[in-house]
């Protein structure tokens, strides 16, 4: 009877720790695809980020070239204005003078 019972101690120890080893297995393999999920899903995140960091930067070069465009066109209008203001103020002078 001792006999019997160790028998089936045994076999219950054999189906029980091999439902174990598979649960673990199983439980291992959905760790690892959660693994690869997350690690694609930041490669995927990381591209866009560096795309992004590529326009901005392509933009702010352009807006920084438009930058120095306005300031030569700034201070070509500035010589003009003072160049027409000096000559506006010789007609005053001549105007001035003929009467």
């Amino acid at each position: 009877m001792e006999n019997v019972y160790s028998v089936l101690i045994a076999v219950v120890s054999v189906l029980g720790s091999a439902g174990a080893f598979r649960y673990y297995e199983k439980r291992q393999m959905h760790k690892e695809r959660d693994e690869d999920f997350i690690r694609h899903d930041c490669k995927d995140r990381i591209a866009k980020l560096e795309a992004l960091l590529a326009a901005s930067s392509r933009e702010k070069d352009d807006l920084r070239q438009m930058v120095l465009d306005l300031t030569k066109e700034v201070a070509a209008l500035s010589v003009k204005v003072e160049f027409l203001t000096k000559e506006n103020e010789e007609l005053h002078k001549k105007k001035r003078i003929t009467k």
